[in-house]
């Protein structure tokens, strides 16, 4: 069958006929055959090179040789076990060596257990009961952050099913807005038991902080006994070596992570000081439990990703970023566009958008309906990326240079026929 008949097929079985909402747009999504470096292919005969990379993960390529020989020994031992490996030490050991903030790692299955997780610590060691989020922030689909949030969620309202009682603790400001920021501590500070940020908002496009934000934000949480968690699910090990803490030089008091640190298998984590993480079960109070904790197919498959992501590694994809991203930007000119290119690292975005964008309701004001024809042409012209304006698109060490120019044409065509010039 081919992708329409898939998907007619599939809305049969599965509510809106896929996995995630991001995933379904219309008239119908393709159904994906295989992957292999930059590219991916889907069930029609098309190829594409892919800057979604599974949104985000596969920051080597798809099926990287060394991550499938790693995962195939491992498969001829067991795929789980129920019971703790010598690799799992391994892997703490590489994030703790990484990571500033990171003096105890705690294996979940993704970024969404992360972070549920680390707000339930946040507020188990603190012994109260808000949290603040900023607008616009995905951080995973669980009760307590659906809240105002990015990705998927930033095209819906707030979920259904979610009690008012659940989320009548959670706090929403704007980001890169001290004043807001100032003023909500003044008022709430005894009862905030934590501030969970994106430090790079990777769930509403990229948007980066403003200078000194992050600076404020490390030295209000300290003053008032607030937790401060980094949600770098997107940007660890994207971001840099030791992710977006490193790349700002803040450190926070927890950090959450995914993507990356399962190689492009289902991994998350948190970790942060020790004398917080140490009041996680069995040692403390803080009860957190999951049968496929530290999976040794998704751990192995981290340990071969990251023993792979050296600071050379930094600089050389570094480098395609700023390439491509110089290419959008001269691109934009030449069209005499008012559109937005973002980005740093191998993150890239542009924003459909007169303003510069500083935070969610900047975002908000993008032309979707432009982006949907743009991402269309692009997909008729063989590049693949998030169908959504709130997502951000990324590049792996697979892509060549000759990849970004073919995407560097594409762009440049898509864009013309967006504004039909």
């Amino acid at each position: 069958m081919n992708s329409k008949e898939l998907f007619e097929e599939s809305k049969k079985y599965l509510p809106g006929g896929v996995d995630s909402p991001v995933r379904a747009f219309k008239p119908n999504p393709f159904f994906v055959e295989k992957a292999k470096g930059s590219k991916i292919w889907d069930v029609d005969g098309n190829q594409y090179i892919d800057h979604c990379l599974a949104y985000g993960p596969i920051i080597l390529g798809h099926s990287d040789p060394k991550v499938i020989e790693a995962v195939y020994k491992q498969i001829q031992n067991g795929s789980s076990y129920g019971a703790p490996t010598e690799n799992e030490i391994a892997l703490a050991k590489e994030i703790i060596n990484r990571v500033p903030c990171a003096e105890m790692v705690r294996f979940v299955n993704s970024g969404t257990e992360a972070t549920m997780s680390a707000i339930r610590l946040a507020r188990g060691y603190t012994k109260k009961d808000k949290i603040i989020k900023f607008e616009g922030s995905y951080h995973g689909a669980h009760d307590y952050v659906l809240v105002k949030s990015g990705s998927g969620a930033a095209t819906l309202p707030d979920s259904l099913g979610i009690p008012k009682d659940t989320t009548k603790n959670t706090l929403s400001i704007p980001f890169n807005d001290e004043t807001a920021l100032k003023n909500l501590i003044a008022e709430e500070k005894d009862e905030i038991a934590a501030i969970i940020i994106e430090p790079i908002m990777g769930n509403i496009g990229c948007v980066e902080p403003k200078e000194g934000f992050l600076q404020l934000l490390r030295e209000i949480t300290t003053e008032n006994n607030i937790i401060l968690i980094f949600d770098e699910v997107i940007t660890g090990f994207r971001a840099s070596y030791g992710g977006a803490q490193s790349y700002y030089d803040i450190i926070p008091d927890l950090v959450t992570m995914g993507k990356i640190i399962g190689g492009g298998y289902p991994m998350g984590a948190f970790a942060g000081k020790k004398e917080i993480m140490e009041m996680i079960a069995p040692s403390g109070e803080v009860y957190q439990a999951g049968t496929f904790n530290g999976n040794p197919v998704s751990v192995t498959a981290g340990i071969t990703t990251l023993n792979q992501l050296d600071n050379q590694f930094y600089k050389d994809l570094n480098k395609k970023g700023d390439y491509l991203r110089n290419s959008i930007s001269e691109i934009i000119e030449k069209l005499q566009l008012n559109i937005q290119p973002v980005g740093l690292a191998s993150m890239f975005q542009i924003y459909f958008n007169k303003e510069e964008v500083l935070n969610y309701e900047i975002a908000k004001k993008s032309d979707t309906d432009r982006f949907l024809t743009y991402f269309k042409e692009l997909m008729r012209n063989g590049v693949f990326i998030p169908p959504s304006q709130f997502e951000c698109n990324f590049i792996s060490n697979a892509h060549t240079y000759e990849d970004l120019d073919k995407v560097a044409i594409a762009i440049e065509s898509s864009l013309k026929i967006a504004w039909n010039k």
